[in-house]
């Protein structure tokens, strides 16, 4: 399987996930997610996929900042609706990491390790999401704004290759996942502390 190498230069996100350590998936219940694992549950790399799971990794080092995020004990709201613009794929991605779902995660074992209701949406917010750890109550609000990342070259011929690639065309398509790929790169590892970018600001409870 051949992809962009800067996918493998992308800080991992660890956690421990105390139901894998029952059922013996992970060793310890220490899980590991990359960027390339996002991408490989997304179907694709895009500002939006970057942004969920860089947006994951900063809220969980702010929630967490002497211990492993514990996967299914963090809860995940959003503004919009699942269904509007791009909180479908971002909560998708978010949910991979996390284990929280809205209604369909698991529904747990002897009461223990229910990872449904662990997601919302239409939550009154100026953030792009609110990660909020359910053992302590400690929140925190993500803003994620990848506007002021621009892809490289000319933004008319980026628009130019798009539509040719849409159309089929294969040597448009190579030059247009170059360009796509590059401002991809640039939010998860040139910007990945800018906090035009990305910014963790907590909440007092």
């Amino acid at each position: 399987m051949r992809y962009p190498k800067f996918y493998d230069e992308v800080d991992t996100i660890t956690l421990y996930d105390p139901l894998s350590e029952v059922l013996g998936s992970f060793e310890e219940g220490v899980i590991e997610f990359s960027y390339l694992n996002s991408v490989q549950s997304a179907g694709h790399s895009c500002p939006t996929v970057a942004g969920a799971y860089l947006m994951t990794r900063k809220a969980l080092q702010a929630l967490y900042p002497d211990s492993l995020p514990v996967r299914g004990e963090i809860h995940v709201a959003f503004a919009t609706a699942d269904d509007e613009g791009v909180s479908g794929v971002t909560a998708m991605v978010i949910s991979n990491i996390t284990g929280a779902t809205e209604r369909m995660g698991f529904k747990g074992l002897g009461g223990q390790f229910v990872r449904h209701s662990l997601m919302s949406f239409n939550h009154p917010m100026d953030a792009s999401a609110h990660f909020t750890r359910t053992d302590t109550n400690a929140r925190v609000a993500v803003y994620y704004n990848p506007g002021s990342v621009s892809p490289d070259g000319d933004a008319s011929q980026m628009q130019a290759m798009m539509g040719r690639a849409i159309s089929g065309d294969k040597e448009a398509q190579k030059v247009f996942g170059t360009l796509w790929q590059s401002r991809v790169k640039k939010i998860l590892i040139d910007h990945a502390e800018d906090e035009q970018v990305i910014r963790v600001v907590e909440i007092s409870q």
